[in-house]
């Protein structure tokens, strides 16, 4: 990177904690080096503490966008200029574009989520869905589900801070986007396992196994999988977790979280940009 970098080189930034585990700096820098364009992107470790002056440096540095990721996406809106109306639908952001001080915040993780499935060769149109989550990717993802086309849908969460949040989700499901949608707590595993069961899509939407907690799964065993179905995690560090090992023992179709990383990326690689990612070369790159 650094033959590249110039007096003239715009910044692009990932505000996340933690962010050690990363690929998305390798994978935007080596698209921008594909491409042959002027910008590096820097990681910037940053949670909710200190999260307001993190912003407010994209200002003062003119930093020409950047993605937010756990746990920042849902507190980083109180301190942006616009939203687009899927961000605020999704009552989430991961992506930010700057306009000469004005700070705008777009949704790209659901897009991104139904790209990747698309790519795999699973159509969302018509199926039922069973969907581990309510966090600001969780809602992304059920909120493009339900507009992609999705004939139903179930929702998994603790009883924890989101849960009231995800009830207003799963009205805003059923009632504004016409897509059948139940809640359920994770804690009544006999739902968990009749739901999965009579499901085309599992997905974990959720930090739950993911470095260095490799070793959790909400799921107590095999017999929740149905052998053929597909089966998701929005995790890519580690690539396989624990959930998707599980479900490959049970004959099920896997996907892990960098089909999502690099769609939500090239979403988001267009709209700082302007220019398409070189999607075939960064599957190449990446090893998808």
């Amino acid at each position: 990177m650094g033959e590249r970098i110039t007096g003239h080189t715009e910044l692009l930034s990932l505000m996340a904690y933690p962010i050690q585990h990363s690929s998305s700096p390798a994978m935007h820098n080596e698209a921008l080096a594909c491409l042959g364009l002027d910008y590096a992107y820097l990681c910037f470790e940053v949670d909710q503490s200190n999260l307001r002056e993190a912003i407010a440096s994209m200002r003062a540095l003119k930093i020409r966008g950047g993605n937010v990721s756990m746990p920042n996406k849902i507190a980083v809106m109180q301190y942006l200029d616009k939203l687009t109306p899927e961000a605020k639908l999704c009552g989430a952001v991961n992506t930010i574009i700057n306009d000469d001080g004005v700070l705008t915040g777009h949704i790209t993780d659901g897009i991104g989520y139904i790209r990747g499935l698309s790519d795999h060769g699973f159509d969302i149109k018509g199926k039922k869905m069973t969907i581990v989550g309510a966090g600001g990717a969780a809602k992304a993802i059920q909120v493009q589900a339900a507009l992609s086309g999705a004939r139903e849908m179930s929702i998994f969460n603790i009883h924890d801070k989101y849960w009231e949040r995800v009830k207003e989700t799963t009205r805003l499901l059923n009632e504004e986007l016409g897509c059948p949608t139940t809640l359920y707590g994770l804690e009544d595993l006999d739902r968990l396992k009749e739901e999965i069961l009579d499901s085309d899509l599992l997905a974990n939407a959720t930090e739950v196994g993911m470095t260095p907690q490799k070793e959790w799964t909400y799921i107590p065993d095999i017999s929740f999988f149905r052998p053929g179905m597909l089966v998701t995690d929005v995790i890519y560090a580690p690539s396989k977790t624990k959930f998707l090992k599980m479900a490959e023992e049970a004959g099920c179709d896997t996907m892990n979280g960098f089909p999502m990383m690099l769609f939500q990326g090239a979403e988001a690689f267009q709209l700082w940009i302007g220019q398409d990612m070189p999607i075939a070369h960064m599957k190449e790159y990446l090893h998808i």
